[in-house]
């Protein structure tokens, strides 16, 4: 009981001083830019295994277009929802890469 009432503290004040919005937020260029080439980046993994999803590289125009035009939240939040497709269309090549009929 004493080890979990010190973790419970800490978690609350770390949890208090998430939501209180101790730093800025906002994206900038460099963050906007740094998260569309990871996103770039896993999107050509995926290719390489032939297992991109239609949607990605849709998703990674419309990240690039919001960058251009300095609006570097929603380019940061397009890249990172691209990368985490790409994350994903590898993960299910991972798991489907020795399917086939069962005999």
């Amino acid at each position: 009981m004493r080890k979990i009432i010190p973790f419970a503290i800490a978690a609350a004040f770390a949890l208090g001083a998430c939501a209180s919005g101790g730093g800025s937020s906002e994206a900038t260029k460099g963050d906007a830019s740094s998260a569309i080439t990871a996103a770039e980046h896993e999107t050509k993994r995926a290719k390489g295994k032939g297992y991109e999803w239609r949607d990605t590289g849709k998703i990674i125009k419309k990240a690039k277009k919001a960058m251009e035009a300095g609006d570097y939240d929603k380019a940061v939040k397009l890249a990172n929802k691209a990368k985490k497709q790409s994350t994903n269309a590898l993960a299910q090549y991972e798991q489907q890469k020795n399917a086939g009929p069962r005999y």
